[in-house]
């Protein structure tokens, strides 16, 4: 677990909530859901203008190791 990442966040969610974050996980074959919430609020953030990591792509997160393609087709990250 990287050392960064030492807070808990414990959400409950509906089961309509919950098939939202699994399809999402699975349409971008994200390798968990922690991933995929963690991904989720990264774009929920910046939709309202906070970017806590100016300049960063979403690979420098430590989801996964991503290549050079990014992990989705049509990805618009540099």
């Amino acid at each position: 677990m990287n050392d960064l990442r030492a807070e808990r966040l414990q959400v409950m969610l509906s089961p309509e909530e919950l098939a939202a974050v699994d399809d999402f996980r699975f349409k971008h074959r994200m390798p968990t859901r922690a991933a995929a919430v963690r991904e989720l609020l990264k774009f929920g953030l910046a939709s309202v203008g906070v970017d806590a990591l100016a300049g960063s792509k979403s690979s420098n997160f430590g989801v996964f190791g991503r290549g050079p393609e990014g992990h989705t087709e049509g990805s618009n990250e540099d």
